[in-house]
């Protein structure tokens, strides 16, 4: 019996490193490592000790015999990465790490150190998501450093709280590793301080030996289309937060009474906003999506969502095994949208570890242009629909369209369109970057300058994650990203070129109450912790999340809020 990696792969390489045969690859140091989707174990080379399963942050290491019908295929696509290898280039069945065909594959290298006589440094974390505590992480396991941990927001997590969708709690548990950081005794934690605003860059290296920015990519990429700013267009970034509790979305609300949805992207994230519009309200009920949009979508009338990809099937952004899952989601069909016949083709020449040769043997329809109000029951279905882009947003005493193009050429010569009718319109085509007062800021790739994360022009002060590599790689390329960072900040503490602080940690301390006396420290973190679990348990669910600013400082802070607010 052999193990496979499946869907919800993090790619961050804890599994490669406890791997006694290095048979998971591509590792860090392969050229590979970071464009591929997933990582993979060879079925030949795998001993089935397990260890890997056991070392997996987010669940997605199963022995394949233990494989539902839904993940069986990825038993396949785990030996498939391997066919392309000729026998000698791959590491022998058992072989150690250590064997002869070591040099071939490398080995997963994390460590940095400080020499053994080396004070310990004092590093701020601004950012609580994956790339934040990945850095944070790095820190504190390999060196002495005390880490300052600061979030804008009054409770820590960043992407995983607020980015993951519900239905992958898998992928949520990556937080269970990060949360055992937060009370580590060389870490202060200062929730509900934005950099730049309530603390100014400077302020902060003052009193830090330097600091590390893992802000993220909180914007998101416009359409430019006539319309877009109707009430009806909305961005996935905000439908993701909302869905997901985030205490900035949730006045907003989402209208969900009409019958279709189109979403405009194709990526993962494209995918996630248009399961969670079609799943059973009663299967959400048991992940932690947030209480007031359960309502909503047990309320909503949403039958149909076309995801529009101006691209073919075969240049799709999506990864191949979340495409896999939408295969599988109960009671949902998925089918191609055939109103262009380069799709069809894309799909049919498809080799079988292509994204596009997933579609192959999926039904094709013509979507309709009037919403699907005659469908039958409850029946709910995704439609994939390549080669085409809006291009207007109508809004009409009929109701709400969004115009498309339909292939081909009109008359006059210009792109045919169609006008498919839809309640609402959600635009997933990237994030981007916002500037940081203090710090320089590209414009074009909404990053920070930098050189191997060292800020261009701000000795001491560091970027990671997003803002420092752009929007790309999921959760476990922060692993890599971070290493990068802690490396170039370790190094230039060797060299001492880091600027020395003029300020302590309890003066920092005491700064940050005076701007902000609600801040949130590790305590108050875990009584929102439990807080949530215990509303989860009384709920049946896993947590029930507090929604607002408010809710979360007066858990976090009982008793205090209404002094602090008179």
């Amino acid at each position: 019996m052999t193990y496979a990696i499946t869907q919800t792969c993090c790619n961050d390489a804890t599994c490669v490193a406890v791997c006694p045969v290095n048979c998971i690859h591509p590792t860090p140091e392969e050229r590979a490592f970071g464009s591929t989707e997933m990582l993979h174990i060879d079925p030949r080379a795998c001993i089935d000790c397990g260890a890997c399963a056991d070392a997996c942050p987010v669940d997605a290491i199963f022995p394949v015999d233990a494989l539902s019908a839904g993940q069986r295929e990825y038993a396949e696509i785990n030996a498939a990465y391997y066919a392309s290898f000729e026998d000698d280039a791959r590491p022998p069945a058992g072989a150690a790490v250590d064997g002869p065909n070591f040099h071939v594959w490398g080995a997963p290298v994390f460590e940095r150190s400080l020499p053994s006589d080396f004070g310990p440094l004092r590093v701020a974390v601004v950012g609580t998501g994956p790339a934040g505590m990945y850095a944070a992480q790095d820190l504190l396991l390999h060196t002495a450093a005390e880490v300052t941990l600061i979030d804008r927001l009054p409770v820590a997590g960043g992407l995983v709280r607020y980015g993951v969708a519900p239905d992958h709690p898998a992928t949520k548990k990556v937080g269970d590793t990060f949360s055992r950081f937060h009370s580590h005794p060389r870490v202060r934690m200062h929730l509900g301080i934005e950099a730049g605003r309530d603390v100014t860059a400077d302020e902060l290296a003052a009193h830090h030996d330097a600091v590390i920015y893992a802000v993220g990519a909180s914007d998101d990429k416009r359409l430019g289309i006539p319309g877009e700013d109707s009430p009806g267009c909305l961005s996935a970034t905000s439908f993701v937060a909302w869905y997901n509790a985030h205490p900035e979305a949730v006045a907003r609300g989402v209208d969900l009474s009409a019958e279709r949805v189109v979403v405009v992207g194709n990526g993962n994230v494209a995918l996630d906003v248009a399961r969670i519009l079609v799943a059973d309200p009663q299967a959400l009920a048991a992940t932690d999506i947030a209480a007031h949009a359960l309502e909503a979508l047990r309320a909503g009338r949403v039958r149909e969502v076309v995801v529009l990809g101006r691209r073919g099937p075969e240049a799709a952004a999506y990864t191949r095994s979340e495409l896999l899952a939408l295969k599988h989601l109960e009671g949902v069909e998925l089918v191609v949208d055939d109103h262009d016949p380069r799709t069809a083709a894309a799909i049919d020449a498809a080799g079988p570890a292509d994204r596009a040769g997933v579609l192959r043997g999926l039904p094709r329809l013509r979507t309709e242009a009037a919403s699907p109000a005659g469908r039958a029951g409850d029946a709910r279905r995704i439609v994939l629909r390549f080669h085409s882009e809006p291009v207007e947003i109508l809004e009409e005493a009929g109701g709400r369209s969004v115009r498309v193009t339909d292939g081909g050429r009109d008359g006059d010569g210009g792109p045919a369109t169609a006008d498919l009718g839809a309640g609402l319109l959600l635009r997933a085509i990237g994030y981007r970057g916002l500037p940081v007062p203090g710090l320089p800021f590209d414009e074009a790739t909404g990053t920070v300058p930098h050189e191997g994360g060292r800020i261009t022009g701000r000795p001491g002060s560091y970027v990671v994650g997003w803002i420092k590599r752009g929007p790309s790689g999921g959760i476990g390329a922060n692993r890599t990203c971070a290493a990068e960072t802690v490396g170039t900040l370790l190094a230039d503490a060797v060299a001492g070129t880091l600027p020395a602080p003029s300020g302590d940690a309890r003066a920092f301390g005491r700064l940050v109450r005076r701007r902000n006396p609600r801040v949130v420290d590790a305590r108050g973190l875990a009584a929102i912790d439990r807080a949530e679990r215990d509303r989860g348990r009384a709920a049946g669910r896993p947590r029930v999340k507090l929604a607002t600013v408010a809710e979360l400082i007066a858990t976090a802070r009982p008793g205090r809020l209404s002094r602090l607010t008179r």
